[in-house]
């Protein structure tokens, strides 16, 4: 029985110490992982000029959406909140901002806009980061009028074909003349009319009448 025991203790006694010589080495790599105590949080860098595209209604601009008159801009800059501001845009396509005048911005992408303002406000700032947003669309619109569930007015956006407008207004009703369909368009001072068969589009023939719209379009559905 002694001999048991003394090689029992024995086997207990080595557990124990590999143990306790462990526990330094466990708690030196803790402390390093985990951060001092007091230190400072790091400071929370300038955020990227951002221009991400916000649903306005159904409509979401993309990348290439070119502002025009009466579109409503939201601009700010960060750290520098006497530079908030909107701004609309007037019929000269112009807009007015502090510190640096009169911007040109009917024509231009939001993008290209941000870009403006910051490389004139760095002769007023350090490395301004400044952000460029559309709140309300008003110059690319198109109409649609007639037999359709949604008649109206809506935003054009860049590229919007005959079909998508008509889905966009919810479709034909169930007595609208699919094949008469009208695209009346302003050029300079005439009017000039555009026939769509949408009875042909759903068969695949004519395609090229699935034109895209242009600002000012309206679609007629008899």
């Amino acid at each position: 029985m002694i001999p048991r025991v003394r090689t029992a203790l024995s086997g207990l006694l080595a557990v124990c110490v590999v143990a306790i010589v462990s526990m330094p080495a466990v708690s030196q790599a803790a402390e390093a992982a985990a951060p001092a105590a007091g230190a400072p949080a790091a400071a929370a860098d300038a955020p990227a000029a951002a221009t991400a595209a916000k649903p306005i209604g159904d409509f979401i601009p993309d990348r290439d959406y070119r502002v025009g008159p009466e579109d409503l801009l939201d601009i700010t800059v960060w750290r520098e909140d006497a530079l908030k501001q909107q701004s609309l845009v007037r019929p000269d396509g112009g807009i007015s901002f502090p510190l640096i005048g009169e911007v040109l911005a009917a024509g231009k992408t939001i993008e290209e806009i941000r870009d403006e303002i910051a490389k004139r406000l760095e002769k007023f700032l350090p490395s301004p980061v400044v952000n460029v947003s559309i709140v309300r669309v008003a110059s690319n619109r198109i109409y649609i009028i007639g037999k359709v569930n949604k008649p109206g007015d809506m935003p054009a956006g860049r590229f919007v074909d005959v079909l998508q407008a008509l889905s966009m207004a919810g479709g034909l009703t169930p007595f609208a003349a699919e094949n008469r369909i009208q695209i009346l368009r302003r050029e300079g001072s005439r009017q000039v009319s555009i026939p769509f068969n949408f009875g042909e589009i759903r068969r695949g023939i004519r395609m090229e009448q699935n034109i895209l719209l242009q600002a000012g379009d309206t679609v007629l559905v008899p």
